[in-house]
């Protein structure tokens, strides 16, 4: 028989406040919504995000916000398909404060590895929020 935990427990509620709290600090405000939009369908998978994602892996020692947002970005442009998750890396990594140049360069240098539809896909998602914030032109 498998085993699933039970996001009920004390323990598993120790990680989700965790990672609620670091959630907070950089996510600005986003994320409620959309583990409010999992709570009918996929009550299990928010917990997950927030107590493994945040709680466990982002709270972990050794990498600041910034540079934790930069790897985030990186990936999330190699993966594709990913554009709804990195428009909210993109709000995130404004937040923690890395600049729009920083965001930018870190979706070029993506290409080298990735493709370049991927990283033009990655630009334009950040064109996107960065317009909605009144930061364009970039540079």
């Amino acid at each position: 028989m498998t085993h699933v935990p039970d996001i009920n427990s004390p323990e598993e509620q120790t990680r989700y406040e965790r990672g609620l709290a670091v959630l907070a600090a950089v996510d600005g405000g986003s994320a409620p919504a959309v583990m409010e939009n999992l709570a009918d369908i996929a009550p299990a998978l928010a917990h997950h995000v927030v107590a493994f994602g945040f709680g466990d892996i982002y709270a972990r020692p050794g990498l600041d916000p910034k540079q934790r947002q930069l790897v985030t970005l990186g990936i999330l442009t190699a993966l594709g398909g990913c554009e709804p998750q990195l428009e909210v890396h993109v709000r995130t990594s404004l937040n923690v404060g890395l600049t729009t140049t920083e965001i930018v360069e870190a979706l070029t240098h993506a290409a080298g590895y990735c493709g370049f539809p991927k990283a033009l896909n990655a630009i334009f998602v950040a064109k996107k929020v960065f317009a909605e914030r009144g930061l364009l032109p970039v540079g």
